[in-house]
């Protein structure tokens, strides 16, 4: 081997390890800059001298008021965004696994779960911290607004002609919507599923949806009890019929507010447990009114305050546009499995340039079922192994899946099955070379993470020649059917030589005390055919799929600011002159949202058409799956021609018995030991409960949980 050659890559690794810190660390820089701000907002200092300063020296004929929040609020956080995308660039270009695992190895006890069972569900030490500050910025925001409020309110009282408390009732509902408004700065970071921002932190969309609930429950709480304290105030004033319909020219729009409330009243009770998991529909449809609610909150504040909160839901729209029109492609399906359990594979034609991580998320819609409805679920595939096919295993646990089995096992003249996807979205990078041991504990469905897993390993082992770590997959299924998973594990590309994976599958049928004795439904393959408008799967962005994400976010930026800058400068201007009168606010507000929307539609199209060029190159080097066998062969042959030895002889089966989890878990050897859990919230509950026990130091535990 040349070793300039290994020198140079030691030292270009090096190069792009150090830009990335950099990157990183500015990102931080920012988001903790942006907390210092909301510390100091509800001072006197922030209010009578910086702000002041600030509007001073960025207020122009072209922005007018709103140019301070853009500076302030906007642009940093939006620039973030920017270097998170070159952040996960470079990320592609080396391999941080060990850098990753020393800091993980230093912080390691701040990812120990502390609370296990609650409302919380499963937290992390770090997390705790964390929501521990934010409230306490909540209760230090609130406290400072509210005693700076309060003083000289004897004298505006009286000068009202109003009762002390009614004036105090208004003032602290006031506060109440001020610190309200720092939970809605954050809460579409967590939904935005091509994030740049949250791998920043080492967060994936799908992880971060409990942070999301706890931002939806807690900026609902404040904007609700601000509703309803002025509604008290005007029955006690007797002007409850006047005021809330009241929609001024210029200022607060309190129809506007009422409208943005009840929207996210509606949202917030279908959001509840118990009718998201009942009537997940209900759930599904009603977060639809997140639209009617920030257009209505931008009325009711007007555009100037609401550029605070605005950058979250900025990144969310673009978000948004990207996966709509990605949904707007047929892709093409080209087999489906059908295995004895109610469960079905589907496999779609992908091209080789769309690479994703083990654990990723694909929605899936097929109109066929239903037009509107989409769903989440796990990658089984390998992008690595399976360069041609992207699969999912779907559990007939649901109407929706339920309806999808019956419809493809109840007639085999079916040979089209209209198709389109969103995503895949996944971690950004993993970690499970790190570890000495993997041990992955699934119920039922839940194996589907770890089938992504381990092909993964396989690939890591049988193709790249690299060690991987033991693995200890404990699985458990309520009837024999169900065993029938795990043949999913093994890829189907061809025989693999699994000698250097160490693999031991513990598998557990809890509704059964013995081998059921009645035949099964063979396992049944329907094949499909592909129509003209039907194309592989792709990356929608392309290869550079951050560098354009970050292109698409910027350029949108500038064509929104000097958009709104020239409306601004030869529309608005000449009317009010920076005064804030004269021009009706929701009007303005109406143009800006506007004006934001097109910039964002622009600028995701042109980047979005100017990739298909590349797709469409790579879609037509596919090979045709319907004329070639040789791809996605025969299944009975596929299943005789792999390893199949190997996976039996790594397996002991268990029936009428659950696992011993404690045990198990505390037999395993090793320093280091990865945990993972999968499946119903009773399961991960008790596997957290003994990692964080404190009767092992040597576990990293993961709950795997996709709460969409």
């Amino acid at each position: 081997m040349d070793p300039t050659g290994k020198k140079f890559s030691s030292s270009s690794d090096g190069a792009i390890r150090a830009v990335r810190a950099a990157t990183r660390l500015v990102s931080l820089i920012i988001f903790v800059g942006i907390l210092f701000l909301f510390v100091m907002v509800p001072t006197k200092t922030y209010k009578k001298k910086w702000i002041v300063e600030v509007i001073e020296k960025s207020d122009s004929t072209y922005f007018g008021r709103q140019g301070s929040t853009i500076l302030i609020y906007a642009f940093p956080l939006l620039f973030s965004a920017v270097l998170g995308c070159l952040y996960l660039h470079l990320g592609k270009k080396t391999n941080d696994n060990k850098s990753k695992r020393e800091k993980e190895d230093r912080l390691w006890v701040l990812n120990r779960s502390v609370l296990v069972k609650g409302p919380l569900g499963i937290v992390s030490t770090i997390e705790l911290m964390f929501l521990v500050m934010f409230i306490a910025l909540l209760v230090w925001s609130f406290g400072t607004y509210l005693r700076n409020g309060f003083q000289g309110i004897e004298a505006k009282a009286a000068k009202k002609g109003e009762k002390l408390w009614v004036t105090k009732l208004g003032a602290a509902g006031e506060r109440l919507a001020l610190t309200g408004n720092i939970a809605l700065t954050f809460l579409f970071f967590p939904v935005a599923r091509g994030s740049s921002v949250l791998p920043l932190f080492g967060l994936t969309s799908e992880g971060s949806i409990k942070y999301h609930i706890w931002l939806g429950h807690i900026s609902m709480t404040l904007f609700t009890a601000h509703g309803f304290s002025y509604i008290i105030r005007w029955i006690a004033k007797d002007t409850l019929s006047n005021q809330i319909l009241e929609w001024e020219r210029t200022g607060v729009a309190i129809v506007a507010g009422v409208i943005a409330l009840v929207g996210g009243l509606v949202m917030w009770v279908s959001s509840f447990p118990r009718i998201r998991r009942k009537k997940f529909e209900v759930f599904y449809y009603t977060h639809h009114l997140y639209i009617i609610f920030m257009l209505f909150f931008i009325f009711h504040v007007g555009m100037t305050y609401a550029f605070i909160s605005l950058p979250g839901f900025y990144l969310f729209l673009v978000d948004r546009v990207l996966r709509f029109l990605q949904s707007q492609r047929n892709i093409r399906l080209v087999a489906a499995r059908l295995l004895p359990c109610e469960t079905v594979e589907l496999s779609f034609s992908k091209t080789p340039g769309l690479q994703y991580s083990p654990m990723s998320i694909m929605f899936v819609n097929l109109p066929s079922i239903s037009k509107l409805q989409w769903h989440p679920f796990t990658v089984t595939s390998n992008s690595d192994l399976e360069q041609d096919k992207l699969s999912v295993v779907i559990k007939g646990d649901g109407n929706w899946s339920k309806k999808l089995y019956q419809m493809l096992s109840s007639t085999s003249s079916l040979d089209h099955l209209e198709a389109s996807i969103e995503g895949p979205y996944g971690p950004a990078s993993t970690n499970f070379l790190g570890h000495e041991k993997l041990v992955m504990v699934s119920g039922g469905s839940g194996i589907t993470p770890f089938i992504s897993i381990i092909r993964e390993l396989i690939f890591t082992s049988c193709v790249l020649k690299i060690k991987t770590p033991k693995i200890l997959l404990i699985s458990s299924f309520k009837n024999s059917s169900d065993l029938t998973m795990l043949d999913l594990i093994l890829p189907i590309s061809g025989p693999l030589d699994l000698s250097g994976l160490q693999l031991q599958i513990e598998a557990y049928v809890t509704g059964e005390i013995e081998p059921a004795t009645k035949n099964f439904k063979p396992l049944q393959a329907l094949w499909f055919k592909p129509k003209a408008t039907d194309e592989p799967a792709s990356a929608i962005l392309g290869p550079n799929s951050w560098l354009w994400l970050a292109a698409i976010i910027s350029s949108s930026f500038v064509i929104f600011l000097v958009s709104m800058g020239v409306l601004t400068r030869y529309y608005i201007y000449p009317i009010n002159h920076n005064t804030g009168g004269n021009y009706p606010s929701s009007a303005q507000s109406a143009f800006s949202v506007l004006l934001m929307c097109l910039s964002i539609a622009m600028a995701a199209s042109g980047a979005v058409l100017w990739n298909k060029k590349q797709n469409t190159k790579e879609a037509r080097q596919v090979q045709n799956m319907e004329s070639s066998p040789s791809t996605f062969c025969n299944v009975d042959r596929e299943l005789e021609s792999l390893p199949r030895q190997s996976l039996v002889e790594s397996m002991k089966l268990h029936y009428g018995q659950r696992p011993d989890l404690k045990r198990m878990l505390l037999e395993c050897n090793g320093k280091n030991i990865g945990v993972l859990a999968s499946g119903p919230k009773k399961l991960r509950h008790e596997v957290a409960t003994i990692c964080s026990s404190g009767l092992a130091n040597n576990f990293h535990f993961q709950s795997i949980s996709f709460n969409w």
